[in-house]
């Protein structure tokens, strides 16, 4: 029988077939999961370096593209932009979901991107870290008059677990295990690929929209969530 493959024998790879690489499969399981930081795996943002060509193709299949940003030491995946609906094209089916914000959610990320900038701006260390108390001061003034301070710390609290959920904010371990710290958190950098630099220039005319719907009622203020439309669509 002529029909055996023998050792030495060839089999002709399909153009563009590579071979498999375990790395790939990992990359591509944690980014579909979530942001990929460079501090928190090390190992695997190595081999994001070494693979990124074949992350990104990979992607393309599922009509995501990466970003990956080196300096800042995170890497995410993106849904493509939908096409032009006056073409006529199909709607592209979105594996990233796009989640609409509430108005304290998108005013508290709004505020954090400002520290963030205030910050880089005065050089120095690279981690933002705020108390729990320092986040709820940024809130204070946006909040609904007559709101008392344990009304106030309830929904600060409440949005702070959402932003963590979100992975904006990094809950951090009370320093030497003490039960008196109220929480820390590290604003997370990959905030910055979120809200950019143009939405950050309008920053005071979008807080000033805030104040409109405050003035308004919660129920109008939560309607013109105008940073969470930002972030959302990002």
């Amino acid at each position: 029988m002529n029909d055996v493959l023998h050792d030495n024998d060839s089999v002709e790879t399909p153009p563009g077939a590579l071979p498999a690489v375990p790395e790939l499969s990992q990359l591509m399981v944690h980014l579909l999961k979530g942001v990929l930081y460079r501090d928190d795996d090390e190992r695997l943002w190595a081999s994001l370096l070494r693979l990124q060509a074949r992350v990104r193709e990979q992607a393309g299949v599922l009509l995501l593209d990466l970003v990956l940003d080196e300096a800042e030491g995170h890497a995410f995946l993106k849904s493509r932009p939908d096409p032009d609906a006056s073409e006529g094209a199909p709607r592209l089916p979105r594996l990233v979901a796009r989640r609409p914000l509430s108005y304290p959610v998108s005013l508290m990320l709004a505020l954090l991107r400002k520290r963030m900038a205030e910050f880089d701006a005065g050089g120095g260390d690279t981690r933002l870290v705020l108390s729990r108390d320092e986040i709820a001061e940024l809130m204070r003034v946006f909040l609904p008059d007559g709101t008392n301070e344990a009304r106030l710390i309830d929904q600060v609290d409440a949005t702070i677990t959402r932003v963590v959920d979100l992975g904006f904010l990094r809950r951090l371990k009370p320093a030497g295990g003490s039960g008196q710290d109220r929480g820390h958190y590290e604003v997370r950098r990959i905030l910055k690929a979120f809200v950019d630099a143009q939405w950050l220039a309008e920053f005071d005319a979008r807080l000033e929209v805030y104040r409109t719907a405050l003035s308004a009622g919660p129920a109008e203020a939560t309607d013109k969530a105008v940073a969470g439309k930002a972030v959302a669509d990002a």
